[in-house]
């Protein structure tokens, strides 16, 4: 089969067309035929080797890739009954597992990592979904604020942050956001309440309104100490990239990771059907032949794109 991966660590140009052995699904696996693998910042630091120290043993080539779209073509002895040969489907790979990640023609992945691919969008569109989505969602369960509480979202305007806010209105909270001047309307259609300027100053612009602070943030611009002054003593700050602190104020640092969620059938499941109901909103920057990797990549690390691009394997 055909897969997109690296042998060295290093730069776009490193990644290559591969031609590795068909997979096989084992018990309690799926194997689908990939029609699209959404490009997301993790698979940059994969290339670039800042996942090494999560892969000791492990030999080249290395395949990028968390997030999937296809269809399924076998399934494993004691593979999940819900799941069916020639099924649509959206999977969230764990790109550190021996099968390696989403940018190749097949992949094999626990079943339990599978669900249907919502109904109504195309396969490129339903590929962006779950890694980002399913972030926003432990972010915000971490924060753990209740109905009718407020919290704030950084880099509301990108994949995460979009999500983060779609979920927290439809959990029934208000939300503050941040946004360039060029992207407020994009955050505001996510159903913010009120957006800020993005930027070092975002602290004190939502403390502007929410002078006690807000009892729950999450960082999806990764600006990490530079929010907790937005924070009320005593309230929860989501991380996405690792970072524990420390805070002060009695503030919990709660780092997320979307491996936690990655085998969270239910969790993965509310958020197809969120898609299906509008709750949740796909969005692609473009669409590129799996060849093209390279480029992708490249795009993603300039910077200022709104979607996810996406690798079409199809």
């Amino acid at each position: 089969m055909k897969a997109i991966g690296v042998y060295d660590f290093g730069g776009p140009d490193v990644l290559r067309v591969l031609r590795l052995p068909e997979p096989q699904a084992g018990p309690g696996e799926v194997r689908i035929r990939v029609h699209a693998a959404a490009v997301n910042p993790t698979d940059i630091m994969l290339r670039s080797g800042g996942h090494a120290s999560r892969m000791p043993g492990r030999r080249p080539p290395f395949v990028p890739g968390m997030d999937a779209a296809g269809v399924i073509d076998q399934l494993g002895p004691g593979a999940d009954e819900r799941l069916a040969v020639g099924q649509r489907v959206v999977a969230i790979v764990l790109f550190t597992s021996a099968h390696g990640g989403a940018y190749a023609e097949q992949i094999v992945v626990p079943a339990a990592s599978v669900v249907p691919a919502p109904e109504g969008v195309d396969l490129a569109a339903a590929s962006t979904l779950l890694m980002n989505a399913m972030t926003a969602r432990l972010a915000l369960d971490a924060l753990a604020v209740p109905p009718d509480g407020t919290v704030a979202v950084t880099g509301a305007a990108g994949a995460v942050g979009g999500y983060a806010v779609e979920l927290a209105k439809a959990d029934g909270l208000t939300v503050i956001a941040d946004a360039a001047p060029h992207d407020t309307d994009r955050v505001r259609g996510f159903g913010a309440d009120h957006v800020v300027e993005r930027g070092p100053e975002v602290a004190a612009r939502i403390r502007a309104l929410v002078p006690e602070g807000v009892p729950g943030l999450v960082d999806g611009s990764i600006q990490t100490t530079e929010t907790v002054p937005a924070i009320a003593d005593g309230g929860t700050l989501a991380e996405l990239r690792g970072w524990s602190g420390p805070a002060e104020r009695g503030i919990r640092v709660r780092p997320v990771m979307v491996t936690d969620g990655i085998t969270d059938t239910e969790r993965l499941n509310t958020l197809r059907r969120q898609v299906e109901d509008g709750t949740l909103t796909l969005h692609v920057a473009d669409v590129l032949p799996a060849e093209k990797a390279a480029q992708a990549h490249r795009l993603l690390e300039a910077g200022g794109l709104r979607g996810r691009l996406v690798l079409d394997f199809s």
